[in-house]
């Protein structure tokens, strides 16, 4: 069994369309997969297929149905926003003991598994805590997804130093070339390659399926393989 966490430097980055190419990938090469998606803002469920959850299950290969959602994403707010003022606008709070709590027990399971975060690297998901908070309390390897828009290299760069303070150095970064990209993605990974020694640096190009096969997401299935080895 192997688990890597898929975070970003911010919000519609791309990690969850990185996330269902790999667990694509790995389903293509005969493997058991589970993909998490444990907290959701901006969740419609009249439009459950279009979320983050639904997308995963659908590369996962399930029904998109309520029980399905609620078993793989059990956090879910409406608003578009951090989670926590997500769920206080639902009058509720982010229990993060039993965040943490969820997802070691799917750590602990057989297949392979994916965890994909929300909003970026320091986006507040409860009262007390950031997304950082969660990846260093699960201490498994962490996938890095960036964009190529203007000031993408300063965000990749800070969520970098971010994750390091905490003894979270990425397994790898993806560069996901954005709609309005300023300069192209391999331009972008080139430059944080200079800052980022040690980090292997992947360009993914705009594409309109995820399920496509792409060289990015193979050599992602390769590490996610690699990387639980060495973690064994």
């Amino acid at each position: 069994m192997s688990a890597l966490f898929v975070t970003a430097t911010g919000t519609d980055i791309g990690k969850t369309f990185v996330g269902c190419g790999i667990v694509a990938e790995l389903r293509r090469r005969g493997r058991k997969v589970a993909a998490l998606k444990p907290l959701a803002s901006g969740y419609d469920k009249a439009h459950a297929g279009e979320s983050d959850p639904g997308r995963l299950l659908a590369a996962l290969g399930r029904d998109i149905n309520p029980g399905e959602i609620e078993r793989i994403s059990p956090w879910r707010y409406r608003a578009p926003l951090a989670p926590d003022m997500a769920a206080k606008r639902e009058g509720k709070t982010v229990d993060f003991a039993a965040l943490v709590k969820f997802c070691r027990a799917a750590i602990g399971q057989k297949d392979d598994l994916l965890i994909e975060g929300v909003g970026g690297v320091m986006a507040p998901i409860a009262e007390r805590h950031t997304m950082l908070d969660w990846m260093a309390e699960l201490g498994i390897p962490v996938l890095l997804v960036t964009g190529s828009y203007l000031g993408s290299q300063s965000h990749s760069l800070t969520a970098l130093a971010a994750l390091r303070a905490r003894g979270l150095v990425p397994q790898a970064v993806v560069v996901s070339a954005s709609t309005d990209g300023a300069v192209s993605p391999e331009e972008t990974a080139a430059s944080l390659a200079r800052f980022a020694p040690g980090v292997e640096i992947l360009v993914l190009p705009r594409m309109a399926d995820w399920n496509a096969t792409h060289a990015t997401f193979s050599r992602l299935a390769d590490g996610f393989e690699l990387w639980a080895a060495a973690r064994a």
